[in-house]
C-alpha cells in the first residue's frame, strides 16, 4: 500500500498556500462552533422527555417521536424540556388545569395572563418550529393527547437535515480530502459514512413511530456523525498546521519549499 504513488490531482495541505489554509482554518471553527450549539440545541429538545432530567436517553427519543401516549403535548414539554422556563407553582397551575379538562374559563382567568407572560415571546405563531400557544383554540389542540411529532412536522424537518448536514459534511470532507491517510479506503470511508448516517437517521424517525427499538439506531446514527466531525476537524487542523509533511508527498516536491501564496 505504501508504494502506491500519490493521484496526480492530491494536494496535501502543506502544498496549499497560505491563503487557502486560513481560509479552510476559519470554516472549521465556525464548522465546530455551530456544531457545538447543535448538541445543545439538540440536548435541550429531547433531554428529560421521559420525565428524568439531565441525560439524553433512548426513551427521550421514544416519547418524541411516538408520544407518551398518556399526558397531553403540553405536559409533556412543561415537565420535560420546557420544565425551567416556568415557576414551579405556575407549571404545577397549567397542568392541573390540563388534566381537569382545560376549561375556557380556567383558560381566560388563569392560564391565559400567565402564557402570555412567560411564553408568548416564542410561542406567538410567528416560528413554525414551535408550538402556537396564542388563543385558547391553539392551546387545546396542545392538550391533546401527546402522539409525538407528526408526519408533516417530521417531514419538514427532513428536509433541513439532509440539505444542512449533507451541505456542512461536503465543505468538512472536501477540507479532510486534502489530508494524508492511509489505507485511502478508510479515508474514504470517513467521508461518505456521515451521508449514510444522516439517511440512516432520519429515516429513523418515521421507523421509530412504528417500531419504538430504532430509537437506537438514531443515538448510533448521530454518534457516528459526531464521530467522523471530530475525526476530520482534529487531523485536517492537525496536518495543516502542526505535522511535518509527509514523506510521500515530500518525495515528489510537494510542502512548504514551494514558496507561500
Amino acid at each position: 500500500m505504501s508504494d502506491v504513488p500519490l493521484h496526480r490531482l492530491y494536494r496535501h495541505f502543506s502544498e496549499l498556500p497560505y491563503s487557502l489554509r486560513a481560509l479552510y482554518t476559519a470554516v472549521l471553527i465556525i464548522l465546530s462552533i455551530g456544531y457545538l450549539f447543535a448538541l445543545i440545541y439538540l440536548f435541550h429538545t429531547y433531554a428529560a422527555r421521559d420525565g428524568n432530567a439531565g441525560s439524553l436517553s433512548y426513551q427521550d427519543l421514544v416519547v418524541a417521536y411516538t408520544g407518551s401516549g398518556e399526558a397531553s403535548r403540553l405536559e409533556s414539554a412543561l415537565r420535560g424540556p420546557m420544565s425551567t422556563m416556568l415557576p414551579a407553582d405556575e407549571l404545577d397551575t397549567i397542568i392541573d388545569w390540563v388534566q381537569k379538562g382545560s376549561d375556557r374559563d380556567g383558560y381566560e382567568t388563569v392560564i391565559r395572563p400567565v402564557l402570555d407572560q412567560r411564553c408568548m415571546s416564542c410561542h406567538d405563531g410567528s416560528n413554525p418550529h414551535l408550538a402556537n400557544l396564542g388563543g385558547y383554540d391553539n392551546v387545546l389542540k396542545a392538550t391533546e393527547q401527546d402522539k409525538g411529532a407528526d408526519i408533516f412536522t417530521l417531514v419538514r424537518v427532513s428536509h433541513i437535515h439532509l440539505f444542512g448536514i449533507s451541505f456542512i459534511f461536503f465543505i468538512l470532507g472536501l477540507i479532510f480530502s486534502h489530508a494524508y491517510v492511509r489505507p485511502v479506503w478508510f479515508k474514504c470511508l470517513v467521508i461518505t459514512l456521515p451521508f449514510v448516517a444522516v439517511l440512516t437517521d432520519v429515516s429513523s424517525w418515521y421507523f421509530t413511530k412504528l417500531y419504538h427499538p430504532f430509537a437506537w439506531v438514531v443515538m448510533c446514527a448521530g454518534a457516528t456523525m459526531g464521530l467522523c466531525f471530530a475525526f476530520m476537524w482534529v487531523v485536517s487542523m492537525y496536518q495543516m498546521w502542526i505535522s511535518s509533511t509527509p514523506s510521500k508527498v515530500a518525495e515528489r516536491g510537494g510542502g512548504d519549499s514551494r514558496g507561500v501564496g
